[in-house]
């Protein structure tokens, strides 16, 4: 189990949707710190939290925000984006650019901040999708299961130093990443912040945020044509 009170939390893609979210309900639950990591930081009222340069493309930006945050105890890699690209169609460019933001990104921050973790026995946290599981969102899902596969293998290979990993999944969230979708059926960004912290002060090991995870989920273990009825033939 993880306690948030007194903590020193690192927040990627923290100036808005659940990452923003993220950084408030670590100050409401009483840490210490919160480095708010992204491309161009902006001012926060609370003093507590520390804006901070990063580039998840670019590991000499990754080093660098690492050693200015060698206090960390909790790693949330939430920064992502999400580029509708076709593996077939699609500019091979925005493939590789979403795999190396996705899944290179995050993996090459937390061994840059993985002294840190092992040091305070801390909390890595993985903020993946509901396409991890899913094709559908093509490009983004190829990187987010590759992100759900080093979330298992992280855990492994933390457990012995008394790291934990906890890997959340949620559903469509009401974020700037998913315009023009039905914003009222969507998670709030506020609510999955909030079961996050639940979940890794419960010492829980994945977090499946809502009831259309819950249901691709539990699908993985069916035929393929359960999650994709397209494939079944007549």
């Amino acid at each position: 189990m993880t306690s948030m009170n007194g903590a020193t939390v690192f927040v990627t893609g923290a100036n808005g949707g659940i990452g923003s979210a993220l950084v408030d309900a670590a100050l409401e639950r009483g840490a210490a710190r919160v480095y708010a990591a992204v491309r161009t930081p902006k001012e926060w009222s609370d003093e507590r939290v520390v804006p901070l340069q990063l580039d998840l493309t670019d590991p000499d930006s990754i080093e660098q925000a690492a050693n200015a945050a060698g206090d960390t105890t909790i790693l949330v890699n939430n920064a992502a984006i999400f580029l509708r690209s076709s593996l077939l169609t699609g500019p091979i460019e925005d493939i590789t650019s979403t795999i190396e933001t996705n899944l290179m990104g995050p993996l090459r921050l937390t061994r840059a901040l993985a002294p840190a973790l092992r040091s305070s026995k801390g909390a890595l946290v993985n903020i993946n999708s509901v396409l991890s599981w899913f094709a559908v969102g093509k490009a983004h899902s190829v990187s987010k299961a590759g992100l759900w596969m080093a979330t298992n293998a992280l855990r492994l290979e933390f457990a012995p130093e008394g790291v934990s990993v906890l890997g959340v999944y949620p559903g469509p969230t009401d974020t700037p990443m998913q315009p023009g979708e039905d914003r009222a059926t969507m998670n709030a960004p506020a609510d999955v912040a909030a079961a996050v912290y639940d979940a890794l002060e419960a010492g829980e090991h994945e977090l499946l945020v809502d009831d259309m995870t819950k249901k691709v989920h539990s699908a993985l273990s069916a035929p393929v044509t359960a999650l994709y009825p397209a494939l079944a033939s007549d």
